[in-house]
């Protein structure tokens, strides 16, 4: 091995054993246990011997000559493994499991390295996912480290593909929904599968994008799925439409996944429709059509296995339960129980607090549907008995839930000593349960923020690995070109470049110059002819002796202009800012016309406004229009309504609709000097707009039309606003 050799380290944790297989001198008083590993060359195997390893603050030991090691560690020990060959690393002890630390050398042209030995490599890709997938239900942050590791070894669309797929379903379990959607839909786009398909389906109805999820299922080819994908397609519809509300739909869609699993005999999903199904009926309050999928459901279930026929049961008790078949209910419940401690004898499967297979849950359940039939006695002893095994397994809702049922049943037989103390018990558990609540979402929220980051990295590494693939492409096919050709047009071709680019410039500064000239010119031409018409309106509050109402118009046209001046100088402006004009100065116009207009502003919410920019004072001049030349002279109260909505990623519209007396009749109230000034203003609009869709190509495009076809026609003006 040379010491000159840079090393790549790679740190993956092979697998998880029991505690009790690894642990020595392991008792009572020593919660340290034995943690084994080794660390090799990943292109040889070779191990490597005598690499310090060491345990934070603890204990010290070497590895062997098969680069072997053992050494005592408790839960939350930092590792450390150095070498003068290879960078520090550090890791942090969870279980007694098993370590390997793989190294290989890095060539200073990683890409090209990894290219020329794709064979050498390409066991790692696999490795990688295969590990992912086995740490996909316990450790989110190291299944997604596997992936990444992936991605660095992947040499194929189909394994980029494959990388992905296994990030959707890491975030699919772990709830990260918008992240598995774009998980799988990069996966299609390197390879498009159709269990992708049928995985981004779910993704999207799990994330809220039900009409996209209703899409995807329905434009998948039928006839190129599988039996059990068919069935699953089936399934997935039928709970989209479930969700939507749409029980017709969701029946058919279960139906006929049910008949294609019955035909080709998918017992597991005959089982699991024929209760989906009675879910929707009983949704629908059709009880006794659910009584009877549900009862298929059961006889199915205990024909696979207990865990299956315990689901079920419980699914029945709570239809029971919701139904007022209180007897039923507490028979299932009470099977259940037994079912329950069967399953955990036999398999040693332990339910956690969220599962409603729990035996505290239960009891709870059968102690509130004692409760409900007047059965006081056997209430509060079920009551009494799901207290006490939430509390030992620390579950603090379940046990909040009882203790104020069995305030209640003690309250209702007049036992209100009891029924106090049974009630101080719960608001106890109810502050427990706020305290719990908040780390629990202060650790959701850490969580969320560290797999985003996760996230965030592998589509830098993507981008990375793109980009050197690009590179290298370029490189070699520049390779292959002939020299002589290049070298004897390069002089000619320069001195054409150079001549053409300082033409372009001085052609395009010069036009710049010009358009820059122009757009002053035009907008000092805006300026007082707003502030004219501004100065008018406050003319006449004070004509008619209204001081009061005058301050106030003055005030915000102080605060107007301010905002007018500051943004004169400009080419565009903040959209955010417009509105903000837009909502002053037409708060102003309606203030003096209070009697002949009501305004409505609306912007879409989905709209990201800090996006946009917009030429400033370009959208006041068609406010204005509507209330002088529109809505002042309609007979009756006018409406104004401007709206700012999105159609597309990069496009807006703005909207200024007015359901005044339009443009033709305006036109025929008009005086020669009012016709010869709003011609002036529309014309000035045009060439602004015209100017800077030639400097920035076709920002903003402008439409005039009328708004209805009454005998007020109004007008629209339909402003479009393209993002940078």
């Amino acid at each position: 091995m040379q010491q000159a050799i840079k090393y790549l380290i790679i740190l993956c944790v092979l697998f998880n054993t029991l505690s009790s297989l690894s642990q020595v001198n392991f008792d009572e008083d020593s919660p340290k246990f034995s943690v084994r590993g080794k660390v090799v060359e990943s292109d040889t195997r070779e191990p490597i011997p005598n690499v310090n390893i060491e345990i934070n603050g603890g204990s010290y030991t070497t590895t062997d000559i098969f680069g072997e090691f053992r050494i005592q560690a408790r839960k939350g020990d930092e590792l450390i493994i150095r070498y003068k060959d290879f960078e520090t690393i550090y890791y942090t002890i969870q279980t007694s499991e098993r370590i390997l630390v793989e190294v290989e050398p890095e060539s200073q042209d990683k890409f090209i390295s990894k290219k020329r030995s794709k064979k050498a490599y390409a066991p790692h890709f696999n490795w990688f996912i295969d590990s992912a997938e086995v740490y996909l239900k316990k450790d989110p942050k190291k299944s997604i480290q596997f992936v990444t590791d992936a991605l660095e070894f992947s040499y194929s669309k189909k394994e980029t593909a494959e990388a992905y797929e296994v990030l959707g379903d890491i975030n699919i379990f772990w709830e990260q929904y918008d992240l598995a959607v774009s998980n799988y839909r990069i996966s299609l786009e390197n390879n498009n599968i159709n269990e992708v398909k049928l995985k981004l389906a779910k993704a999207y109805k799990e994330n809220r994008n039900y009409q996209e999820s209703l899409e995807l299922y329905n434009n998948i080819n039928k006839r190129s799925l599988s039996n059990y994908q068919l069935v699953t397609l089936y399934e997935g519809l039928g709970d989209v439409y479930k969700t939507i509300k749409e029980y017709d739909a969701s029946i058919k869609a279960y139906q006929e996944g049910l008949k294609v699993a019955r035909k080709h005999l998918i017992t597991p999903k005959v089982t699991d429709l024929n209760s989906r199904i009675a879910e929707v009926y009983n949704e629908k309050g059709e009880v006794e059509e659910a009584q009877g999928f549900f009862s298929n459901s059961l006889k199915l279930a205990q024909e696979e296995n207990k865990k299956r026929a315990l689901e079920e049961k419980v699914k029945i008790a709570d239809f029971a339960s919701k139904n007022s078949n209180y007897s039923t209910e507490i028979a299932l419940r009470k099977q259940a129980l037994e079912d329950i401690e069967d399953i955990q004898l036999d398999s040693l499967t332990i339910y956690g607090n969220e599962s409603p297979l729990t035996s505290q849950r239960q009891n709870y359940k059968i102690g509130n549907a004692y409760a409900l039939q007047n059965d006081i006695p056997n209430a509060i002893t079920y009551l009494e008995k799901s207290i006490a095994e939430a509390d030992d397994k620390e579950d603090l809702v379940v046990q909040k839930d009882a203790a104020r049922k069995l305030s209640e049943v003690y309250r209702d037989v007049g036992a209100f000593d009891k029924a106090l103390i049974a009630y101080q018990n719960y608001v106890e558990l109810v502050e427990k349960l706020v305290i719990k609540n908040e780390q629990e979402i202060s650790q959701a929220a850490r969580f969320s923020k560290d797999i985003i980051s996760k996230q965030n990295r592998i589509a830098s590494l993507e981008s990375d690995r793109a980009l050197s693939e690009s590179k290298y492409e370029l490189t070699t096919e520049q390779a292959k070109r002939q020299k002589l050709i290049i070298y004897s047009l390069f002089g000619g071709l320069l001195l054409l470049l150079i001549v053409a680019f300082f033409m372009f410039k001085y052609i395009r500064q010069q036009r710049l110059a010009n358009n820059l000239l122009a757009l002053k010119s035009l907008r000092s031409q805006m300026n007082p002819h707003f502030i004219f018409n501004a100065l008018n309106s406050v003319n006449s509050f004070i004509a008619s002796n209204d001081e009061r109402t005058a301050n106030r118009y003055l005030s915000d046209f102080s605060l107007l202009m301010r905002a007018v001046l500051e943004n004169s100088e400009e080419d565009f402006i903040p959209l955010e800012k417009e509105i903000e004009l837009l909502q002053l100065y037409t708060k102003l116009e309606h203030f003096r016309f209070k009697d002949k207009f009501d305004y409505k502003i609306t912007i879409d919410e989905h709209i990201n406004i800090k996006d946009f920019v917009i030429p400033p004072m370009l959208l006041q001049p068609y406010i204005e229009n509507a209330v002088w030349h529109g809505l002042r002279y309609k007979k009756s109260k006018g409406h104004l309504e401007i709206s700012i909505t999105q159609f597309k990623l990069e496009e807006i519209q703005i909207i200024i609709a007015d359901d005044g007396i339009g443009r033709k009749k305006s036109k025929t109230l008009k005086t020669a000097h009012q016709e010869k000034q709003n011609s002036k203003g529309m014309g000035n609009i045009k060439k602004r707009v015209s100017i800077l869709n030639d400097m920035y190509k076709d920002k903003v495009d402008v439409k005039v039309t009328d708004f209805q076809y009454k005998e007020d026609t109004g007008t629209k003006v339909i402003v479009t606003l393209k993002k940078d």
